[in-house]
């Protein structure tokens, strides 16, 4: 069928045409921001003329699931560049607050065009993830373990791209050299073919690196939007507010109690007993659990170091007196045995 023909022929290419144009100038544009006014205002001028063309090519039911490359006629061809211009261009709206809804629209845009071209066999290539069931197509496939990415999909996936990449410079190439005899009119209709299939060939690398691109910014974006929807208490009970603690010596029993105390009259004193029957109350710990035999163990442990104390008592009084011994026995009192 030839898209030309018939009365709205020469509009549907017109649209086409001006959507091209548009997207052209955003290429080549050297405006700063792409939120600019004027930016913006090409984006929507260009969206609008390429959903019209896109609703005529359905319209017009212009390619089918049923025919072959051969069968489309050479004028048509450029027509089937319609999906992947529309998923370009939504990419190219700033609005924040609709970033997901752009990024998924886009990606429907360009797997509808990679899956038109894979019908009617044109490159070799594999459609992305999430694409091989109704349920998941045009759903990017779910985020893979970054502690342990796959090696091999990695080292496959870095070749693809090096060779898109040299077959796009290929590519464009080509299409430099034949532009201007197609432009101008002075091609025939086999250069004609040529052109428009070496762009559609062009716009299926582009197609598949945005794709790429779009399904790594929809994770982030998942993954932001579940943590600000995630309850607050979500990341595990709260605990209640402790009071804040006052300064006190933490003593071994009783007896320390009553020397640090003496010292230190401005600090209370606690045992350690005290203290964990305390916070027991407070519900902060638990009474311990002793095993068996661990009563005698502790019991002959406070009779032990109250021995060590009382020894050193000892040890510290038999000092002192040895020292007022010396202090009123001069050296050598007592010895007679060697008086000469």
């Amino acid at each position: 069928m030839m898209a030309e023909a018939g009365a709205g022929g020469p509009r549907l290419a017109e649209l086409l045409a001006l959507g091209r144009r548009l997207w052209d100038e955003l290429e080549a544009s050297t405006e700063p921001s792409s939120g600019a006014p004027a930016v913006q205002d090409k984006v929507r001028q260009g969206l609008d003329a390429l959903q019209r063309a896109a609703a005529m090519v359905a319209q017009l039911e212009l390619f089918s699931e049923n025919e072959e490359l051969e069968e489309i006629a050479s004028a048509d061809l450029k027509f089937m560049l319609l999906p992947a211009l529309l998923g370009a261009l939504t990419l190219k709206q700033v609005d924040l607050s609709r970033r997901m809804e752009h990024l998924e629209s886009a990606r429907e845009h360009f797997l509808h065009f990679l899956k038109l071209c894979r019908n009617y066999g044109l490159g070799s290539f594999q459609l992305p993830l999430g694409t091989s069931s109704k349920e998941g197509a045009g759903s990017p496939p779910a985020p893979r373990d970054p502690i342990q990415p796959n090696l091999v999909a990695m080292a496959m996936s870095r070749t693809a791209k090096i060779e898109r990449y040299k077959q796009k410079k290929e590519l464009e190439n080509k299409l430099a050299s034949m532009s201007s005899s197609v432009e101008s009119g002075t091609a025939d209709e086999e250069q004609i073919r040529e052109f428009y299939i070496l762009q559609i060939q062009k716009w299926i690398g582009t197609s598949l690196e945005e794709i790429e691109s779009i399904d790594q910014e929809l994770v982030i974006l998942r993954s932001r939007d579940a943590a600000r929807q995630a309850p607050a208490g979500s990341h595990g009970p709260s605990r209640p507010a402790r009071a804040p603690m006052k300064p006190f010596i933490l003593t071994r029993d009783a007896a320390q109690a009553r020397v640090f105390g003496a010292g230190y009259p401005g600090l209370p004193t606690m045992t350690v007993d005290d203290w964990y029957e305390q916070r027991r109350r407070q519900g902060i710990v638990s009474t311990p659990q002793r095993a068996p035999g661990a009563v005698d163990e502790e019991s002959q442990k406070q009779q032990l170091e109250k021995k060590e104390e009382e020894d050193d008592e000892e040890a510290l009084q038999k000092a002192r007196d040895w020292d007022d011994w010396k202090d009123t026995h001069p050296r050598g009192y007592g010895n007679r045995h060697n008086m000469g």
